[in-house]
């Protein structure tokens, strides 16, 4: 976890602006061509795409490389304000990982693997840009990881969820037992991990799995509206909201408090603050600038 002070000098840097964004932005765009995802940006939403169908999205180790190497690239790139992640085809988010690569791990080789896993998910979610997961089919194993690294998930009536490792003789590999516990409660995450079942759309959303579910063809729509809707306010309230969170869990209640306190009034410096509060009492839209 980084240190107390650490945090805020990074959320502090991110007030101070970068010359020519612009064409920095158009030569990462130029750069993200990969194998295995396809990546769009319009209109301020970054959309990545996992393209493995005939293998249900399953993440090999050039995958989770290629997930990496485009978040890099998106959290450079201050024209997207929110990522939507999803799976191409019909049946599949993301399947698990690749049965084939797991198949051949040595000890030390899966540790690595693991691990590495392990912190191209948490850049993910430590991404400072709310990721939100449009998940239909199967979301299983790698692929239910991936999805609650995000910072939100909207399913698809037909998305079945689960941690099926231990019918593999494994148990989660990118931080699963982690996440679905804080997420989910400790009780409901050891029924899922333990027995490898998943569960329903309907049933991941009644424990709080997934945040909404919607028919399958509304899916990506309805994700581009949170999207929208996160857009509308101001982009470093929300970076710093994220920060709050995402840190404040692994702090003590008291220094989790002082981060909060600390980032609020970090929020007293921006424009951003003054628009808002401004066009509050003015009663008119306000328009937020990112500074």
């Amino acid at each position: 976890m980084p240190a107390f002070s650490s945090i805020l000098e990074h959320a502090g840097s991110q007030l101070e602006g970068a010359p020519d964004r612009q064409a920095a932005a158009l030569q990462r765009e130029r750069k993200m061509a990969f194998l295995n995802l396809l990546y769009e940006k319009r209109n301020g939403i970054g959309y990545v795409t996992l393209n493995r169908p005939e293998k249900l999205n399953a993440l090999n180790q050039k995958t989770m490389e290629e997930l990496y190497e485009c978040f890099q690239g998106i959290a450079k790139d201050e024209e997207v304000r929110v990522v939507i992640l999803t799976g191409a085809g019909e049946k599949a988010f993301v399947g698990g990982a690749d049965i084939n690569e797991l198949a051949v791990q040595t000890p030390v080789e899966g540790q690595a693997l693991a691990r590495r896993g392990q912190e191209i998910l948490n850049f993910l979610e430590r991404l400072g840009k709310p990721v939100i997961a449009a998940i239909h089919g199967y979301a299983l194993g790698g692929g239910c990881e991936l999805a609650l690294a995000c910072t939100l998930r909207i399913a698809s009536e037909n998305a079945r969820l689960g941690q099926p490792e231990v019918r593999l003789g494994l148990l989660c590999g990118y931080a699963g037992t982690e996440r679905l516990p804080r997420l989910v409660g400790k009780g409901r995450a050891l029924q899922m991990l333990l027995t490898g079942e998943p569960i329903s759309a309907s049933e991941a959303y009644r424990i709080g799995l997934v945040n909404e579910v919607v028919p399958a063809p509304d899916l990506m729509a309805t994700a581009q509206k949170l999207a929208e809707k996160i857009m509308a306010n101001a982009p470093l309230a929300v970076k710093f909201t994220l920060q709050a969170v995402n840190h404040g869990l692994q702090m003590p209640e008291a220094e989790a408090q002082a981060l909060e306190a600390s980032l609020f009034g970090l929020c007293c410096t921006t424009a951003d603050m003054k628009e808002g509060t401004r066009a509050f009492l003015e009663k008119r839209p306000a328009v937020f600038t990112g500074k």
